[in-house]
């Protein structure tokens, strides 16, 4: 249950910063960055918060729960366990937001998959950092 938790609390946060993050890099709002515009990222960031929890809580427990699933599978070790979480996570968030915009390229495959991958990993670790040496000790 602490998986879930962990991965509900830091995903949709870590989502959202880089699905805004991928957001404006794409629409070249950082061609020439200034600290008015990191201040600017930041307050869009905090505003839109809410609405990164509303709609990201549900691919991230689905996220979670093939972390959960691949936990169980004693042969893997926790690294790998996270690449491949990180990776289905990667190839999930690409196909949901990898069609937003007119632009296309090596550029928006990245960024919009790296949306799904950072939450993903940085939680999968977190858990295991967590849960596992719980379980261990």
């Amino acid at each position: 249950m602490k998986r879930y938790l962990i991965f509900a609390v830091l995903g949709p946060f870590f989502g959202g910063f880089f699905l805004l993050l991928a957001t404006t890099v794409m629409s070249g709002y950082w061609d020439q960055p200034s600290w008015s515009a990191v201040s600017k990222l930041f307050a869009v960031f905090l505003k839109t918060l809410q609405y990164s929890y509303l709609f990201g809580i549900l691919p991230v427990l689905m996220i979670a729960a093939v972390d959960d699933i691949f936990f169980h599978v004693r042969k893997i070790a926790p690294v790998i366990r996270m690449l491949i979480v990180g990776a289905i996570a990667f190839v999930a968030a690409e196909f949901l937001y990898g069609s937003r915009g007119s632009d296309s390229g090596a550029a928006q495959f990245i960024l919009y998959g790296l949306v799904g991958f950072v939450p993903a990993t940085v939680c999968s670790w977190l858990s295991h950092e967590v849960i596992d040496e719980l379980a261990s000790a």
